[in-house]
């Protein structure tokens, strides 16, 4: 069976991925996905004329949200899980259609007719069945009917979606949420399901997305600092201490303080890994003695990491790779995460998750101490604003570079980490997601107490990143692009696709990205973005750093 996939940077040849992923994705996954976003588009018709009428389902909402997570590259891997979402699809289509249909009538409304190529909600019960139609879907189908340049960017704008859906699942979790963000994404997949715009249309609607992105992360912002507080300056052990252990992997706040909470009292340390670094700086999570620091590095290098953790380890979102039989019995999922043959906690019961690591070795001693410093997200950041400011304007900053993003194990991100090596002493580094792994334990030093290394977060807190730079475009009186700032990103996934679109949508100009560009857009479309936006690939470290420095 085959399957074509290009949503991530490390796809095959930079084209696409054929016979498996390199993610690890299965043809099978890969062909349900495709046939779970053709569904939600199709229930997505419903939803957004049923508001229109006034009407709104909030189980279609969530769904809709969950549907696309769980889409992301390197969630969910499980087929039955996919077999499950489909079914549930179906019912909510029902549900979609009958809330459109009354609402209609109650308007005095002929409510209108949809029809689908393929009749996804039927033959759910045989997985076959399903895998047939799903090739009948897929985006080389698109490719084929639509041609390259329009079929890309629709997927852009899906690829935007899918990493805003994050965000807003998130955010959902802890609370808080806002329709409008439902009301673009159904208005947005009606429309795709409908005659192809123009390129003109796409780009647009492309940056529109990331607009709404924007506002999925002041959500998710507010969402996290309202439940833990803002993130301060706080010194992060990386070194392990005796004891028994969990390792915490993911994006998701509200499991690992479920997990604090069931470890009172049981001698357990937990760490953090990958995007889970920030919590540390949480006053509503640190306060919990028990979380000790962080273990290992970025996602890409769970498979040496994990397979030397003598603990039990929970993935709670994305970023999951498949999982080694040396460990396989005591890695575990939540959410939206799936892998076959894994054991996977609902509700918030992580009764498994310590059992296993009660059961498992734990750390024999404790290792020498060794500390990184993060916590400066907006408000830490904006309390030394001033003092920043005027190191700027003495001379003693000359430019700050924003080198963040995603990190991955294709060859070429040594890059970030030469770059942020090779910049001189009066510059300071914003970073943030996982990307920072390359540098973030390196010696910086600092410019008069100002530390030239300021880690901001994870991903899900570039919203901090922007109101940063909009805060010192404010402060000089200037645009962001006028500030001395140069951004310098790597990508990775689809979340990265969303906060490039957000950055694009703010105008921002001249971002470095690599360290390839995505092989879903076209050369026409990179084109439109280099003339609009001066975007362009990173190349030469030393040529690059000369560029943005201005120096000859």
């Amino acid at each position: 069976m085959n399957m074509f996939c290009y949503q991530c940077e490390q796809t095959a040849k930079g084209i696409g991925c054929t016979a498996f992923g390199n993610c690890g994705k299965d043809p099978q996954t890969a062909t349900l996905q495709d046939l779970l976003i053709y569904a939600i588009k199709d229930i997505s018709r419903y939803a957004h004329r049923a508001r229109q009428l006034g009407s709104i389902d909030k189980s279609v909402n969530v769904f809709t949200v969950e549907a696309l997570f769980s889409t992301l590259t390197n969630v969910n891997f499980d087929p039955v899980r996919f077999q499950t979402f489909l079914i549930e699809a179906a019912s909510l289509r029902e549900r979609a259609k009958s809330l459109y249909e009354t609402a209609s009538k109650r308007k005095g409304q002929t409510p209108e007719q949809f029809t689908c190529d393929v009749q996804w909600w039927t033959g759910l019960g045989s997985l076959d069945a399903l895998l047939e139609k799903g090739l009948l879907v897929g985006i080389q189908e698109k490719i084929n009917k639509l041609g390259p340049d329009v079929a890309g960017l629709q997927e852009l704008i899906v690829y935007g979606l899918k990493g805003a859906s994050a965000y807003i699942d998130h955010a959902a979790i802890l609370g808080k949420e806002d329709d409008a963000v439902y009301a673009f994404i159904h208005k947005t997949l009606a429309r795709l399901t409908q005659k192809p715009a123009d390129v003109g249309e796409l780009f647009q609607t492309a940056l529109d997305t990331g607009a709404m992105n924007l506002k999925a992360m002041e959500m998710l912002d507010f969402a996290n600092t309202g439940a833990y507080g803002h993130p301060e300056p706080t010194q992060v052990r990386i070194t392990p201490l005796k004891g028994k252990c969990i390792v915490v992997s993911g994006h998701d706040l509200k499991d690992l303080e479920e997990l604090l909470k069931q470890t009172q009292g049981k001698n357990i340390n937990v760490y953090t890994h990958g995007e889970m670094l920030p919590c540390n700086a949480y006053p509503g999570l640190k306060k919990y003695r028990r979380l000790v620091g962080n273990f290992g590095g970025a996602w890409q290098d769970q498979r040496i990491e994990f397979d030397r953790f003598p603990g039990a380890i929970l993935m709670t979102t994305n970023c999951l790779q498949k999982p080694k039989d040396t460990y396989k019995s005591r890695i575990f999922t939540s959410g939206l995460v799936g892998w076959p043959d894994v054991t996977h906690i609902t509700n918030r019961d992580f009764t498994p998750v310590i059992n296993a690591a009660l059961a498992a070795p734990g750390f024999t001693e404790d290792e020498p101490e060794k500390f990184i410093t993060i916590g400066f997200a907006r408000n830490a950041a904006l309390a030394v604003a001033p003092k920043i400011i005027d190191l700027v304007k003495k001379g003693k900053i000359r430019r700050f570079f924003l080198i963040g993003g995603c990190d991955g194990a294709k060859p070429g991100r040594n890059y970030y980490t030469d770059f942020a090596q090779k910049l001189p002493r009066d510059c300071v580094i914003l970073t943030l997601a996982c990307g920072k792994y390359r540098f973030n334990k390196l010696d910086f030093g600092s410019i008069d107490g100002i530390p030239r290394l300021l880690d901001c977060g994870q991903c899900n807190d570039a919203y901090s990143a922007v109101q940063i730079a909009l805060a010192l475009a404010q402060a000089f009186n200037c645009g962001v692009n006028d500030l001395p700032l140069s951004l310098v990103l790597s990508w990775y996934e689809q979340k990265a696709v969303a906060i490039l679109l957000t950055l694009l949508h703010l105008g921002i100009k001249n971002i470095k990205l690599g360290p390839t560009l995505p092989a879903f857009l076209s050369k026409n479309a990179l084109d439109v973005l280099v003339e609009k936006f001066s975007i362009s690939p990173v190349g030469d470290v030393d040529k690059d750093m000369k560029d943005m420095l201005g120096v000859s």
